[in-house]
């Protein structure tokens, strides 16, 4: 059965929008460097048009999506007298389908006015006006009455506007917004005011839907929507407005395939258990969704009277941490264990930055990301529309949900920040809005309150805040650089390019929160000509693929030790970044379609085995010839006489070195290395299985095997040239290796390992 309340549109925004056409100026997007396909459907007489709110749908509804007056102003400024021009909502007045594309400063406020007609049938009824959000500080005015104030760039606010209104004929909505962007202490994710690197343009003002519905006198205001797998049930609270009285009872009805399987109904104040039999559960692989039907129910004279009803949906999922067959902490999906791999995802768009250009379009990331073979993706710093959570929701799509952030930042290892009253305040006012209004979608497995650093502060107690608001799911305590030991459900590392991997714990499950960022600028889908930038950037598609292919081989490596989770960067370019799966424009997949369903479908099966060809000091201590003064150009060459330079046992290096093994000192600046080894067998494949610290070249017989650049912490796979693999020989062979320390610790050592999938 068609689920009619996700694609209703009420005809009563036909009706209005048909009207307005014919009264509304032209429109066009303002210039900006790069648009995607969807830019060109977009009409003022039909923005986001769908009804916006898909777990708590009512029948009766007016979209106000469309041409507003804009001006913006001093930020003290009264109501402008003279407007200064029309501006496309919801999307943002920096944005180009906003037709304005201007900056509004912290000294400035943005205002807006829209004009509408209430619909004749709506006579007697209560009416509310509803914002998915808006950022930062709003202001809101019907008729020329003040009727409320909200602060906060991601949650959805509600009005009750029914006594401003005029009984009939026309009524006039003014919006005022203020944004600090970057000077403040809010949370903004990644706007600056001087966007560069990682940082991009500002959303100021209405970002997401602008509607109103009429209700009853008292009426469903929400739903807290919890599954329970273990015992096959669904947990139902609504909330009612203006606040729920002992008459009143509320009745729930589940549905599947248009059949009803459970019912419960009980007190407007209490929890209703609805007993779900047979339930079909919810995952990547299978996310089925349960229509739910919510009534606000009096008695009357004649029996029971409606007062309200919805519509919704839920899923029946569990997430947990789990043990494996082998006493390994993993992240468990319905009881069992679930390795979750995804992009990160920042929700940026060239043409609507916050805001997608369309429904269809928010919908194509999260396609794209599933078809390709990804099963998660990280949030990252930004709340979407909950229409991108139902996408998810419905595709199949494990969402780990960032918690934006703001205020100061704190470097690696370095603890916490102390944040004002008014900032902590305003940060878990944030916090609490995020996990109660997107908390009933199944997609949504963990919280994560904090990023790099980046206003970190009291963590024990946020996560334990975090576990209050919702105890159905995991909370990852900070994604990269300062975590908490013991703290949260997970261990979240970030390793650029890497991969790499926390070591596990009894309590909680390792994750890669980051890592990846492989670079490719593609000529015609990129924000700028020049200056892009990735972690490592290539020349070719082929170059990428090639590079991409190595990261994962890596990956896979690392899960049978305990790795849980893996989050690459990124799911498109995002302004200045070329690291993405996607151009920013959604034009460009960089690398083949087919081969990453391929490569991807080897991470959820078995690892690869390296035998050991030539074995490092990693375990067992293995003899080199070095020196510490440059040798002569003939050094990595297998006839070259080294029997003058000394003899030591590896790792080389200086003690304190990350992951270092140290045998032999390493005091200088560069270090020479040579080894003879005897080979039985040629390899069908081989590989580095290298610790350098930092730069190191590699020869194989004399011929260049790797450049590597920077350092890892661990031991890791790396590339040999194919000339280098060519070279290899039966019986004796020579392994020359030159590394140089360029600031910090120092460390090298070698082996070569066979490559040997299952």
């Amino acid at each position: 059965m068609a689920r009619y309340h996700l694609f209703f549109t009420c005809a009563w925004t036909g009706i209005a929008t048909l009207v307005a056409l014919s009264q509304e100026p032209s429109w066009r997007p303002a210039s900006a460097p790069l648009l995607t396909r969807w830019a060109k459907e977009v009409r003022p007489d039909r923005v986001h048009p769908e009804y916006p709110r898909p777990q708590m749908v009512r029948k009766d509804w007016l979209c106000l999506n469309g041409l507003w007056d804009y001006a913006i102003t001093p930020r003290q400024a009264e109501l402008p007298k003279k407007w200064d021009g029309k501006i496309l909502v919801p999307f943002p007045v920096e944005s180009a389908l906003s037709g304005v594309g201007r900056r509004v400063s912290e000294q400035q406020a943005l205002w807006y006015r829209r004009r509408w007609q209430l619909p004749a049938a709506w006579q007697g009824r209560d009416v509310l006006l509803h914002f998915g959000a808006c950022d930062w500080q709003t202001d809101v005015w019907i008729n020329g009455k003040h009727v409320g104030s909200h602060r906060g760039g991601y949650d959805g606010f509600s009005f009750d506007i029914t006594k401003c209104l005029h009984p009939s004929g026309e009524q006039e909505i003014v919006v005022r917004v203020w944004d600090p962007t970057d000077i403040g202490t809010q949370p903004r994710g990644k706007q600056v005011r001087q966007p560069h690197g990682i940082w991009y343009t500002p959303s100021t003002g209405i970002w997401q839907t602008v509607w109103v519905e009429p209700v009853g006198k008292s009426s469903i205001a929400g739903l807290r929507l919890r599954p329970d797998v273990d015992r096959r049930e669904l947990v139902v609270r609504v909330s009612v407005r203006p606040a729920a009285d002992s008459r009143l009872r509320v009745r729930a009805t589940a549905l599947a395939e248009g059949s009803a399987v459970a019912q419960s109904s009980g007190p407007a104040t209490d929890a209703l258990v609805l007993k779900i039999p047979g339930a079909k559960l919810w995952s990547p692989a299978s996310p089925f969704l349960y229509d739910l039907r919510i009534s606000l129910i009096a008695p009357g004279p004649e029996g029971e009277q409606v007062l309200d009803e919805v519509q919704s949906y839920f899923g029946m999922r569990k997430i947990a941490l789990g043990k494996d067959e082998r006493g390994i902490t993993r992240l468990f999906l319905n009881d069992q264990p679930l390795f979750q791999f995804g992009l990160l995802d920042q929700g940026f768009w060239p043409d609507g930055l916050y805001t997608a250009p369309s429904d269809e379009a928010l919908r194509y990331d999260i396609e794209v990301t599933r078809q390709l073979g990804y099963n998660m993706c990280r949030k990252h710093v930004k709340v979407e529309p909950e229409r991108w959570y139902y996408w998810c929701d419905r595709l199949g799509l494990l969402v780990w949900q960032d918690m934006p952030n703001g205020d100061a930042h704190v470097a690696p290892g370095k603890g916490e920040i102390q944040r004002s009253l008014e900032s902590a305040q305003q940060f878990e006012k944030e916090l609490q809005a995020l996990i109660e209004g997107r908390g009933n979608h199944p997609c949504i497995v963990i919280w994560v309150p904090f990023n790099e650093g980046w206003g970190q502060y009291d963590t024990r107690r946020i996560v334990e805040r975090v576990r209050q608001l919702d105890g159905s799911r995991l909370v990852n305590c900070a994604s990269g650089w300062n975590d908490i030991p013991g703290v949260g459900d997970v261990h979240d590392i970030h390793v650029y390019p890497g991969p790499g991997a926390p070591p596990p714990e009894p309590g909680r499950a390792a994750v890669l929160g980051e890592f990846g960022g492989l670079g490719l600028p593609v000529r015609g889908h990129t924000w700028l000509d020049e200056k892009s930038w990735g972690y490592r950037t290539y020349k070719s598609q082929e170059e990428l693929a090639d590079a991409y292919e190595w990261l994962i081989l890596q990956l896979r490596l690392l899960i049978p030790k305990g790795l849980s989770a893996a989050v690459y960067t990124q799911t498109t370019d995002v302004e200045t970044e070329v690291n993405g799966i996607m151009t920013y424009d959604r034009a460009v997949i960089k690398i083949p379609a087919d081969k990453l369903r391929r490569l991807h479908a080897r991470v959820y099966g078995p690892a690869p085995n390296l035998r050991t060809l030539v074995p490092s000091s990693e375990k067992t201590p293995q003899t080199w010839r070095y020196t510490l003064q440059a040798p002569p150009h003939m050094w990595t060459l297998p006839d070259f006489d080294d029997r003058h330079w000394p003899t030591g046992q590896g790792g080389f290096g200086m003690r304190g070195t990350p992951g270092a093994i140290v045998r032999t000192e390493w005091p200088t600046k560069s270090i020479w290395l040579r080894r003879t080894f005897d080979l039985q067998n040629l390899p069908q494949s081989a590989a580095l299985w290298i610790h350098h610290d930092e730069d190191a070249e590699v020869y194989i017989n004399g011929v260049l095997a790797a450049r590597l650049s920077g350092y890892t912490v661990n031991y890791t796979l790396a590339r040999i040239s194919p000339q280098a693999l060519r070279s290899l020989r039966l019986g004796s062979n020579t392994l020359a290796v030159h590394c140089r320390q360029t600031t910090g610790g120092q460390y090298i050592d070698l082996g070569l390992v066979e490559i040997v999938e299952p």
